[in-house]
């Protein structure tokens, strides 16, 4: 806790200097609403840690292939492994997440109003189309609540859907490591109707070896008015990634030899992966449902995968999964007595069926004998509540409840090693209370409280002594609190937005290694999150303004013990306990644009045991770009990019508790790309 205790000292240092910025109208913010708690709620009404990105912060001289470029100025979000497409980026709120090797754990995930995050709790964001990305929210703490399976926290994505951008966009980009990607984006509305589609293709060398990516993606949506207060829109998504490969992860020794090289056993094997996905989705809104609003959501997904993995052994693996739901929520406004109360009541319905397979590799890549087949059920069924009680025109009660049924199955077909057909149910309850306090018009004070669970995703059910689910591991709890400040100075042209928080996890899911690859998971005890994140904005003059977001915090196991070793004290493998990212941005007439963005990442261990340390490390990127006129209509914008400008040596990700010392997985060094857009 003296660890802590000092970072709060500083970053109160940071808040009494109006030293950083983020854009903000006087107007805008006293008006800003987000959506993602599913409530919808003025900004300053909202007691919850919640950051918004707009279409400029996503895609202003951006790369737009993965949502670390965006999510790395919000406070309290950690992003690794943006250059391994096959294993996926890991994104950790508060630390929840931190623990997966692949997919997303712990976190909801919401794009258009589908819930990308599986029933089991794991999600992947492979088909997130960044090209046509409207806006981002990302709340920040307790979200089960409101969304099920999902302790750390939520990431939500609405794309465009042509009412508020007509027109084309055409663009090329190109840039080192064999980086290359095209796309087009089309909307527009006439009369009742308005739709918009985003096609874009991805080509990727890799800065190592064995680190190619080929991806295709097709993001549509076409809406129907039907009358003043009710519309129709209907999502598609198509994802085919042909090829994925994975460099695996190195020892100290070999990056020493090689910081560019793949991990022999990712040679040999030629390890990497194969996707291809459709998602159908189908959305329903009736603004004067008798006295309130309804939303009717469904959706289908099909996914077909198959992945090497880098190691010899049951190691090809693969799945044709069926996944579907639908979600019913009723929004109103009635008076409690003298004091007005907004509240929304819903059930989430959602079921995926997954045929999977895993075979056995020999060291020379030949695939041998089928060592297990089984399908994988799940199904999630929750109901939800949550009220608004203005108690005074100042300040505002908030209370929501939510029951979650989670059923899993294995229906185990491979009857070499016996029937290991299992079922696992769980009864969860999550509550939230929260108060808000608007002391001034763009001032707002909130404390909050939350419970949450997480179930393992089924490969962290994985028996390590067969089929079946592992007997031993069983879903984690927490319980979260929380303190913030939120405003804007309009004497200064700042705005600032301070969280503190404590969160106490029992039965915290962690991973480790066996037999030289295979990732399992147990239980390890209970953990404690403490810290503080702090975002900061300075319009520094009509063309300049500073954007900053720091994170001090401690992850620690409190308890954790195996039979032959105790881990209590230690860090959380994987989590940097400080970051601190600033923007410097210049804007001149029409879109001439240059911003200068730093980011300290602070240390971290790679172990539970503590014993692999991993340096900390600044990293400076710098994008420019500028745009003109070609005719009344048509517009051409080009762009550069530099990323890690200094060339400084770092990891894009470190594998936890990795076996033989492979930990490391290098970041490229100096990298630069460029872009030509026409719009018309």
């Amino acid at each position: 806790m003296k660890k802590l205790t000092t970072s709060v000292c500083l970053a109160s240092c940071f808040i009494s200097a109006p030293s950083w910025a983020q854009p903000a109208d006087t107007e805008e913010m006293a008006t800003l609403e987000v959506t993602a708690p599913r409530l919808a709620r003025e900004l300053y009404a909202t007691p919850a840690a919640v950051s918004t990105l707009d279409r400029d912060a996503i895609a202003q001289g951006q790369q737009r292939t993965r949502l670390d470029e965006s999510l790395v100025r919000v406070p309290g979000v950690f992003v690794q492994n943006r250059d391994n497409f096959a294993q996926g980026l890991r994104i950790a709120i508060r630390g929840f997440g931190a623990r997966a090797p692949f997919g997303v754990r712990g976190i909801t995930v919401m794009v258009d109003g589908i819930p990308y995050t599986l029933p089991d709790g794991q999600a992947q964001l492979d088909a997130i189309d960044l090209d046509s990305a409207e806006r981002i929210e990302v709340i920040r703490g307790p979200s089960s609540v409101l969304y099920g399976n999902a302790a750390g926290g939520v990431i939500d994505v609405t794309t465009a859907d042509g009412r508020d951008n007509p027109g084309t966009r055409l663009r090329a980009e190109a840039g080192s490591d064999g980086y290359r990607k095209t796309s087009l984006q089309t909307g527009g509305s006439q009369g009742d109707w308005s739709h918009h589609v985003s096609l874009s293709a991805l080509n990727v060398d890799g800065y190592r070896e064995q680190s190619s990516t080929e991806k295709y993606l097709l993001n549509a949506k076409l809406r129907r008015e039907l009358g003043s207060d009710r519309a129709l829109t209907a999502i598609i998504n198509l994802l085919d990634n042909p090829r994925s490969e994975d460099p695996g992860a190195l020892n100290a020794e070999e990056v020493a030899n090689g910081r560019d090289q793949a991990a022999p056993n990712s040679l040999a094997l030629d390890a990497g992966q194969t996707v291809d996905q459709q998602v159908l989705g189908l959305q329903y809104e009736d603004l004067s449902a008798g006295p309130g609003e309804m939303y009717l959501k469904g959706f289908v997904s099909q996914r077909d995968f198959e992945q090497q993995l880098p190691y010899v052994g049951d190691s090809r693996i693969g799945y044709q999964r069926d996944y579907m739901g639908a979600s019913a929520e009723y929004h109103h406004e009635i008076s409690l007595g003298s004091l007005p109360l907004s509240y929304i009541t819903g059930v989430d319905v959602a079921r995926q069926d997954d045929e999977r397979f895993r075979n056995d590799v020999n060291g020379q890549g030949v695939v041998g004998e089928q060592l297990a087949e089984e399908t994988q059920t799940a199904t999630s069924t929750g109901v939800f509540a949550q009220g608004d009680l203005a108690l005074t025109e100042q300040v505002t009660l908030s209370l929501g409840a939510r029951f979650d049924r989670v059923e899993l199955e294995i229906d185990d077909r491979y009857q070499n090693d016996g029937d290991q057909s299992e079922e696992q149910t769980f009864n969860e309850w999550s509550g939230s209370a929260g108060l808000s306090y608007r002391y001034r018009p763009q001032h707002q004070a909130y404390i909050n409280t939350g419970t949450a669970f997480e179930t393992p995703a089924f490969s962290e059910f994985a028996n390590p002594s067969g089929g079946g689910f592992n007997p031993s591991v069983s879903p984690q709890k927490s319980w979260s609190r929380e303190i913030g400040l939120r405003g804007f100075v309009e004497a200064l042209s700042m705005d600032y937005d301070l969280a503190l928080f404590s969160v106490r996890v029992r039965d915290e899911l962690v991973p480790y290694e066996k037999d030289g690859g295979r990732t399992l998971y147990r239980n390890a005890g209970d953990t404690g999150r403490d810290g503080i994140e702090l975002a900061l904005g300075w319009q520094l003059a009509d063309q300049w303004r500073l954007d900053s977001a720091l994170t001090l915090a401690s992850y620690e196991f409190d308890q954790f013990a195996t039979p032959s070793e105790s881990f209590g004290g230690n860090r959380i493998p994987g989590l940097p306990e400080q970051t601190w990212v600033n923007q410097l941005t210049w804007e001149n007439l029409d879109e001439r644009f240059a911003t200068l963005e730093t980011q300290y990442v602070g240390d971290m261990v790679a172990d539970n045991a503590n014993e692999t340390e991993v340096d900390s490390y600044w990293l400076v990127n710098l994008r420019v770009g500028d745009g003109w006129p070609l005719g009344s209509d048509t517009r051409l914008k080009a762009y550069v990019g530099v990323r890690n400008l200094l060339d400084e040596e770092h990891y894009a990700n470190v594998r936890l508790n990795g076996s033989f010392g492979r930990f490391y997985e290098p970041a490229p060094g100096r990298s630069v790309y460029s872009g030509l857009e026409v719009r018309f």
